[in-house]
């Protein structure tokens, strides 16, 4: 792929935003469902651009709505930048789109996902220019994510760590139960994290754990693991919660 050298960042960050999400009711797909007005990968996506480190960010998107994304996206990066970004749309594996960047805004690109949440990410890594090296993949749902956390996971993978995950400790008890809904053990819950997005990983790690895969993930980080990569934790954020159900979109709506 062609260098883009005026482009801010060594980080990219890939926004699977395809999924229909049924558990938080029928409507349209989740990243687009509203809270204070706007689309949850609206205020995804502008919370990630916002993080110094990010160059470039790369939203999957419905695969019948892709023109729409990129409609709806281009307006964060296009001010106050000076030459504006071109939102591209294309497909995996189609031609790289002519790009124009700025070291004021990352590069925005919308691909067509997949039908699952791991297709939707290997369309978004095929698409990331190759000069990008560190890349994070983060949930549309969680929205509020503050740019912070995206700059503390790029940095551990600056540091050295081939993947890493935010996560927070586990405040309820969490009890083992057998298929007859009997309790058959209390899991000591201080070994245990709740795992949040944007995970990070070196590009070359991505790429492997997605190549190797021979089942469905959710997690990115567990794919890493079944290569043997190891995975390190850094301070997640109470404000990284994701946005699942209709009570978390009433919660987003009173921290927004």
């Amino acid at each position: 792929m062609t260098a883009h050298p005026s482009v801010r960042g060594d980080v990219a960050v890939l926004v699977p935003a395809a999924g229909m999400g049924v558990r938080l009711g029928p409507g349209a797909p989740k990243a687009l469902r509203l809270l204070r007005g706007e689309p949850l990968l609206v205020h995804a996506v502008r919370r990630v651009a916002a993080a110094p480190s990010v160059g470039c960010i790369v939203v999957a998107a419905p695969s019948d709505a892709v023109d729409d994304v990129t409609a709806l996206l281009g307006p964060l990066v296009a001010s106050p930048v000076t030459t504006a970004p071109i939102v591209a749309s294309e497909t995996c594996g189609a031609a790289e789109p002519k790009l124009e960047a700025s070291s004021e805004s990352p590069l925005l690109l919308v691909v067509a996902g997949g039908a699952s949440r791991q297709a939707s990410v290997a369309a978004a890594l095929a698409a990331v220019p190759a000069e990008f090296g560190i890349v994070l993949v983060h949930d549309a749902a969680r929205a509020l994510t503050p740019p912070e956390l995206v700059e503390t996971v790029a940095d551990a993978v600056r540091g050295g760590h081939g993947a890493v995950i935010p996560v927070l400790p586990v405040v309820d008890t969490i009890k083992e139960v057998d298929n007859s809904g009997i309790v058959v053990g209390t899991v000591d819950r201080s070994v245990l994290r709740a795992v949040q997005t944007p995970q990070g990983f070196r590009r070359d790690v991505l790429t492997s754990a997605h190549a190797a895969a021979v089942d469905e993930h959710t997690d990115d980080a567990g794919m890493a693991e079944k290569i043997g990569v190891p995975v390190h934790t850094v301070p997640g954020s109470e404000a990284a919660m994701k946005i699942t159900r209709p009570f978390d979109l009433a919660i987003a709506e009173l921290l927004f």
